[in-house]
């Protein structure tokens, strides 16, 4: 397979120290952004093991033909620009340096999510036989505008291949120039002063399972007939995010009945869920940049045993109201709130990094007990659609906390779920798919 080479281009212009108001030039070295709201935490946590990288992943029905497909990347060169960037250092703030390089299109064969070297921008394009994956970092991005960039390379690669006729069809087009939204820090222009803060959450339940020698991430996917879920998530009234919630908490459930008497006595009761959702319907928000935050759907134990349908009411009354935008303009305040305070504004880097470390591990992971991330069912047109098999989503390598982490997404007739693990463990794995199946759901392992 022939792969264009990376070129490194040495940009030897002078760099900001401090954070300012930018618009977005033509092809400008100067063009340089700051981290979005929650971008801020990723550079003082990520490290070989915990990469803050996600992949997104298309896998076609016939393979992937090279040329058509560089000439494609070479089409959205110009396109976006806001992800052809570099972390870089402040004094006060890491930001984001534009740097003229080419998207480079690599050969699929290292680790999943790995990081991103010094010298590299923080995304990459990846080729395997039929399948197209992008890899992100979540400075840059988040689900959402990883795939916004994905259905442009898949339908110009698809219209470069005479496939498909793209005019009438709505997404990022290589030829459109960005509009300044595409790049804005949608948590800022959405933040409001002096709201009250989010009641503090207690720790919760983690699971007991033993973390395997590096490298330690794999992922375990199974595909699930879209509409035999659908099917069970109308018999009980709920949306298909609550309803994997719920199996999610009740595989928790499970693992800690199992669990000796000594070790239920030094574990947590309460388990609680991250669950990723995206504002940008809330907020009318076109931003390609990170614009989502977690709601936090809980069961305690400590009020006894839960039936699975408790723990489905339980968590659709409480997504219910997390997500009620009044809720989330609370969250917004506290973030954004706290990096314009006047004094940790005016802190060194170095201090910085070591408060948002410290609050990443008090509060990032000892607050929840799993994440699961839905990116919904996902669409381009009739014509492009038979062209695909499948798409797949894996989050990033989740922390030695929470372990074990779960990406969703939807197409056509499949569901695939992705889970990540670096534990010695696949029992949440068994459990979930055990639920499933004994609601009558197929369930094929994919890898």
């Amino acid at each position: 397979m022939v792969i264009e080479k990376k070129t490194v281009k040495r940009d030897s212009s002078p760099k900001p120290t401090s954070e300012k108001e930018i618009s977005l030039p033509e092809a400008s070295k100067d063009f340089w952004l700051r981290l979005d709201n929650a971008a801020k935490i990723y550079p003082a946590i990520q490290s070989r093991e915990l990469t803050t990288v996600f992949r997104l992943s298309a896998v076609l029905k016939d393979r992937v033909k090279i040329k058509p497909f560089l000439e494609a990347v070479q089409r959205l060169e110009e396109r976006f620009p806001y992800y052809k960037m570099k972390p870089k250092k402040g004094f006060f703030w890491y930001y984001l340096q534009y740097y003229n390089e080419k998207m480079a299109v690599r050969p699929d064969l290292g680790l999943l999510c790995r990081s991103f070297e010094k010298n590299e921008l923080i995304f990459r394009i990846l080729l395997k036989e039929n399948k197209v994956s992008v890899e992100f970092s979540h400075i840059l991005t988040d689900g959402k505008g990883a795939f916004e960039f994905l259905k442009s390379l898949l339908l110009t690669y698809f219209e470069v291949c005479c496939l498909i006729d793209t005019d009438a069809l709505s997404y990022l087009k290589p030829e459109e120039t960005p509009s300044a939204e595409e790049f804005e820090d949608a948590f800022s222009t959405h933040f409001q002063e002096r709201l009250p803060f989010p009641l503090k959450i207690p720790t919760a339940f983690h699971l007991p399972f033993r973390l395997k020698p590096l490298p330690r991430f794999e992922v375990l996917s199974f595909s699930i007939p879209a509409k035999e879920i659908i099917a069970i998530v109308r018999k009980y009234n709920v949306t298909l995010t609550v309803y994997l919630v719920g199996v999610y908490l009740s595989a928790l459930q499970t693992i800690y009945n199992q669990l000796s008497p000594a070790k239920k006595r030094r574990s947590r009761k309460v388990f609680r869920i991250q669950v990723p959702i995206n504002l940008r319907k809330l907020y009318h928000s076109k931003t390609m940049r990170n614009f989502s935050l977690f709601v936090t759907p809980e069961i305690d134990l400590r009020l006894g045993k839960y039936t699975f349908e408790e723990i489905l009411k339980t968590v659709h009354h409480l997504m219910q109201l997390e997500t009620d935008v009044k809720l989330i303009n609370k969250i917004i305040s506290r973030n954004v709130g706290a990096e314009r305070n006047v004094l940790l504004k005016n802190t060194p880097l170095f201090i910085k990094s070591l408060i948002l470390y410290f609050t990443y591990s008090i509060e990032g992971t000892r607050k929840y007990s799993g994440v699961i991330t839905n990116l919904g069912k996902v669409s381009f047109s009739p014509q492009a659609d038979r062209l695909i098999e499948y798409f797949q989503f894996i989050p990033p390598p989740p922390n030695k906390v929470l372990k074990v982490n779960c990406g969703v997404i939807g197409f056509e007739d499949k569901l695939i779920l992705s889970f990540g693990n670096i534990t010695t463990s696949h029992q949440l794995e068994q459990e979930f798919v055990s639920i499933l199946i004994g609601e009558g759901i197929p369930v094929k392992v994919i890898s």
